[in-house]
């Protein structure tokens, strides 16, 4: 499926032969950014891919002058459908399945021109060797079994970096499941946290398993009490730029307007465009809008959405 506006390319293409006028703004560099989704794989409002990639790639291009995106389900068989991309981001389920690892060298050839590359929630946690090794080059860290964590909580997200990504991005919390402890660079190059928070003792309340805890992950957090890593962006030589956001789960949370802008935000930095001074504003999605391009019918006695919704109104 394709999200296209032509009249904006076609008034690209008419500003790049007509000289300005006296005091006339430049017409912003034209961007492209592909999504990439997975399937359905948690029920109905979690792990909602297709949607979370259709309504991302609406806030974006309706809201940023010159970005068009387009939304592929699943990665393109031909990966000449990356052809010119700015950005690539992919929201699916993770792991040994993650729609990546088999096309590791299509998505080479792509970074290798200097574009960006984004992962939302599962979608950050990929396997040890060359798909995490990957990850590292192209984004900056990921979730490697065995080391992090995917509780549900609600960190309390309350100071931001100076940093593009973080305009217009007010205090917030939101319950979700946040993945932390990821592994990083080495001694975190070129990698900037954008949403940190300290993770209380309960969200290691299970027995430890490949993502529920693990020795390193309890000394960081229940003995030194260390900040956690929600989301990053990173840059990497060459150019390149990349982000990674844990949240995700809960597809309604993207009616959370800080919740959406950071993210909103991060595809805009990575294609190397300009992001506002107050953030890119897309307006809060209604039900409704949350409700399009669901691959599962809703449940008949379906109501919890929208009291979720209203109380980011509060």
């Amino acid at each position: 499926m394709h999200i296209v506006m032509p009249l904006i390319i076609l008034g690209f293409a008419a500003a790049a032969v007509a000289p300005l006028a006296a005091g006339e703004a430049a017409a912003p560099t034209p961007k492209k950014v592909a999504f990439i989704a997975g399937g359905d794989s948690h029920g109905y409002g979690a792990h909602d891919h297709y949607a979370g990639c259709m309504l991302l790639a609406k806030c974006v291009q309706d809201n940023v002058p010159g970005f068009t995106c387009v939304v592929h389900k699943g990665f393109p068989a031909d990966a000449k459908a990356l052809d010119g991309v700015d950005a690539v981001i992919i929201y699916c389920d993770g792991g040994g399945n993650h729609i990546a690892n088999k096309r590791l060298a299509d998505l080479e050839l792509v970074m290798n021109r200097g574009a960006g590359y984004g992962c939302l929630h599962y979608g950050v946690e990929t396997i040890k060797g060359p798909p995490g090794e990957a990850f590292l080059r192209w984004m900056g860290g990921y979730f490697e079994v065995d080391w992090s964590v995917n509780p549900h909580w609600t960190p309390k997200f309350e100071t931001f970096p100076d940093h593009p990504v973080s305009r217009g991005v007010k205090p917030f919390a939101v319950n979700d499941e946040w993945y932390y402890h990821m592994r990083f660079r080495e001694g975190m190059k070129g990698v900037t946290p954008i949403l940190t928070a300290v993770p209380g003792p309960e969200t290691l309340s299970r027995k430890d398993s490949p993502h529920a805890g693990n020795p390193a992950v309890r000394a960081a957090v229940v003995e030194r009490k260390e900040a956690q890593h929600m989301m990053w962006v990173s840059e990497r030589e060459g150019g390149g730029r990349g982000f990674g956001f844990t949240g995700g789960h809960t597809h309604w949370n993207w009616a959370q307007d800080s919740f959406r802008t950071v993210v909103v935000n991060a595809v805009v930095w990575i294609a190397k465009g300009e992001v506002p001074v107050g953030g890119v504003k897309s307006p809060t999605p209604t039900l409704d809008d949350l409700k399009a391009n669901q691959d599962e019918k809703a449940p008949t006695d379906f109501t919890k959405a929208q009291a979720l919704i209203d109380s980011f109104k509060k």
